[in-house]
């Protein structure tokens, strides 16, 4: 049973580390952020003993969290020798980010891709630097193609190939938090967090998540948020039903981003509800890929970069701003697609007007 295990502040963390190592339980990292270790618990008897001891605030479940996304078409490239001739995609035209461009391209600011890794060999990605939480030492280039295609939309270059993100001059950061699976623990979240905040990561980009609410994940996001880092997350492909956010979109520290068609119509997978922030492309996007190749994809995993190249361009644009003065700028700038706030928030995101006002 995995468990993370919250200290109180002024714990030491290696000292606890071995006492807890004597109740049957294997310890599996330290999470400072959080005064915390993530643990695997070998039966009921070593979860209550934990529970009991004087300096544990309290025992939580180290769920697994999700990459989400709906694959709609196969692979562009797998047999060409060559990339495709660069095309802009229509997510990244609908916002209008290619309007911003003679004014800023994103140079200068650290987005996180906190995901299945990032291609590091991938000709339109160009990827600074990242970590592994999953498999410590390890690669963080991506064995899955999720974290590749989220990456691509933020900041795939401006060449003469392929396709070019919202930000192509940002600096992208492979924060590996899932498997080749797309799925990974809260621990390996929170350790990644951690990463963001320690690596000076400007803004941070979530398509992942779960239903459950996680008190540690919360915490977490909190940290970050206290830090001055925006965080972007997918609202979820649970629609159409109500109330259907998941976590960490949920949570008020984070901008929650739903899904819109070429039509302007919500997508039918896209979760509704008042946590909502923005709205902005998901349906059909072509963006990078594993292995050097492309691919067309669907979900609000799709839409949440395009939102989180915006607010790469503003930071580079207009400077340091707060998570909540950035969340209010978007949403003030944004265009109305007359869609309920439960679909839309306030809106689409429009990074030329996010920019320019």
């Amino acid at each position: 049973m995995r468990k993370i295990v919250i200290f109180e502040q002024g714990i030491n963390l290696d000292r606890v580390r071995e006492e807890t190592a004597r109740l049957n339980v294997r310890v599996i990292k330290s999470l400072p952020l959080i005064n915390a270790l993530a643990v695997d618990c070998r039966s009921e008897t070593a979860v209550k003993a934990l529970t009991l001891s004087p300096s544990v605030i309290r025992v939580d479940d180290d769920e697994l969290v999700y990459a989400i996304d709906i694959h709609q078409e196969p692979e562009i490239s797998r047999r060409r020798r060559r990339p495709p001739p660069q095309i802009l995609p229509w997510g990244v035209n609908r916002i209008d980010a290619e309007i911003t461009w003679p004014i800023t391209t994103g140079a200068g600011i650290n987005v996180a891709i906190v995901d299945t890794g990032i291609d590091v060999t991938h000709p339109d990605l160009s990827v600074k630097g990242g970590i592994n939480t999953i498999v410590p030492k390890r690669s963080f280039t991506d064995d899955n193609g999720h974290g590749s295609h989220v990456a691509g939309t933020v900041a795939a270059l401006n060449n003469t190939f392929g396709v070019v993100g919202v930000a192509p001059s940002a600096n992208l950061y492979a924060v590996k938090v899932l498997n080749k699976r797309g799925s990974g623990l809260i621990s390996d979240l929170v350790e990644g967090l951690q990463w963001c905040i320690d690596n000076k990561m400007n803004v941070v980009n979530m398509s992942l998540g779960l239903t459950a609410d996680i008190t540690a994940l919360h915490d977490a996001v909190q940290k970050v948020y206290a830090m001055g880092i925006t965080q972007v997350a997918a609202a979820g492909n649970s629609g159409p039903a109500a109330d259907t956010v998941i976590y960490p979109a949920r949570y008020p520290e984070v901008i929650a981003v739903s899904a819109i068609d070429e039509d302007d119509d919500i997508a039918y997978f896209s979760s509704r509800g008042p946590e909502v922030d923005l709205a902005a492309p998901g349906v059909k996007i072509i963006s990078t890929f594993a292995r050097k190749r492309y691919r067309v994809l669907s979900g609000t995993s799709m839409a949440t970069p395009h939102v989180t190249g915006t607010v790469a361009l503003v930071l580079a644009a207009k400077g340091a701003m707060t998570p909540a003065d950035m969340l209010a700028h978007l949403q003030a700038t944004a265009e109305d697609l007359g869609l309920p706030p439960e679909e839309q928030g306030t809106g689409l995101v429009d990074a030329f007007m996010a920019v320019e006002s």
